[in-house]
């Protein structure tokens, strides 16, 4: 069955996908310095924050569509490598 081996290479480039994305994390946090570089994901200039008193609201248009479009280019290089 050609579908059956298609989605298990599709299972595991998005699991090496994880993998590589928490030993990025964990090497990021353990290095000094290094902390830094994703200090800007939250914090972009299209993201809505509104504080009052006992009231605050947050919503990360900008951060999703960075993430999205990270995500999409991932996906579509995953795709690519496995037609191949």
């Amino acid at each position: 069955m050609p579908e059956w081996n298609t989605l298990g290479k599709i299972l595991i480039g998005i699991g090496l996908g994880i993998v590589a994305l928490g030993i990025v994390l964990v090497v990021v946090d353990r290095i000094s310095g290094l902390g830094n570089v994703f200090s800007w994901l939250g914090k972009l200039p299209g993201d809505i924050s509104i504080k009052r008193d006992n009231f605050s609201f947050y919503f990360p248009i900008a951060t999703s569509l960075v993430i999205s479009v990270l995500f999409s280019l991932l996906f579509y290089l995953v795709g690519w490598l496995f037609r191949r």
